[in-house]
């Protein structure tokens, strides 16, 4: 079954890039970690901003990683079975993950952090600059 390209109108010229990107979330939503996407109003320090809380609880510092990779923020956990342990019952499972979300053109990662089971990434929202360019028109005869 082929698959109908959901950006084909004649009207949208060069968006094939965003399907593609559209295409690659879509792949990669297995539901975990759990999370959370707020808006944050702007204050004295800091202006309009969005925050991406996780749930990694059982995660440490050291088995999370957040990188930027072209225009996806990545974030990727990783934890290994402790062999030493004895289990009388084994209820938590040593998972892996990695969520990726498609970052628009000009967001800018302000930082991360981790308390109490929750990482939170706060991207910092660009004021889109207007401009508006007139394009002369050759006459030809």
């Amino acid at each position: 079954m082929s698959r109908v390209p959901s950006l084909s109108s004649p009207f949208l010229i060069g968006f094939d890039q965003i399907e593609r990107a559209l295409d690659r979330v879509a792949k990669g939503a297995d539901g975990y970690p759990p999370y959370n996407i707020e808006r944050l109003a702007p204050d004295e320090k800091n202006p309009e901003r969005l925050r991406i809380t996780l749930a990694v609880a059982g995660f440490t510092l050291d088995q999370l990683e957040v990188t930027v990779e072209e225009n996806e923020l990545v974030i990727r956990g990783r934890q290994q079975e402790d062999k030493a342990w004895q289990y009388l019952h084994h209820g938590f499972a040593a998972r892996q993950f990695q969520r990726v979300f498609v970052l628009a053109d000009g967001m800018q990662v302000q930082g991360a952090d981790l308390k109490n089971g929750l990482l939170s990434i706060d991207l910092a929202r660009p004021e889109p600059a207007r401009a508006v360019r007139n394009i002369q028109i050759a006459e030809h005869e």
